[in-house]
């Protein structure tokens, strides 16, 4: 019996940051364990300059709660050797799970997605940096073990795992 031919998926790297995907980050809420959202705060009176540094809120729609962020000290996650948490407040991140190997989250649904679709992908095109001068996207950070063909199967259960839990957000 001949097999069927493989699906071969194309990922073209688009060349995103870490810091596309901050604008919208879920949250465990601190009160009610739900599911809470930190957004850029309304209003902002510093409409210019790094827009990792301008003021945020957190927000719960389940309980209420609320909460700004006036800092200066951000703190992203270190990797995925343990639970990631947000930069602002320093909540454990929504949409995340652990396997064997380490941890796999996202701020958001778009983030999420982008790291589907590269794992799914059977040909990855890298971007060249010499276009842009920015050598590391996401992409490119991504832990060895996320982008390994051989774990591609317990990754993508893993982000169904993350998928299905923010259908109950």
């Amino acid at each position: 019996m001949v097999p069927p031919p493989a699906v071969f998926r194309r990922f073209r790297d688009p060349r995103s940051t870490e810091y596309e995907f901050i604008g919208l980050i879920l949250v465990w809420c601190p009160r009610c364990e739900g599911a809470a959202r930190v957004v850029p705060a309304p209003g902002d009176s510093r409409p210019g300059g790094p827009a990792l540094f301008r003021p945020r809120r957190l927000v719960c729609r389940r309980c209420g709660l609320s909460r700004r962020w006036n800092g200066c000290v951000v703190t992203l996650s270190p990797g995925t050797v343990r639970a990631a948490t947000d930069p602002y407040f320093g909540l454990p991140l929504w949409l995340q799970t652990g396997t064997r190997h380490g941890w796999v989250w996202a701020y958001n649904l778009e983030h999420l997605d982008l790291v589907r679709r590269f794992v799914q992908a059977s040909v990855r095109e890298r971007a060249p940096w010499y276009d842009t001068g920015q050598r590391m996207t996401l992409v490119a950070r991504l832990p060895a073990w996320i982008k390994r063909a051989k774990n591609r199967d317990e990754v993508l259960r893993a982000v169904r795992r993350i998928q299905s839990s923010s259908v109950a957000a």
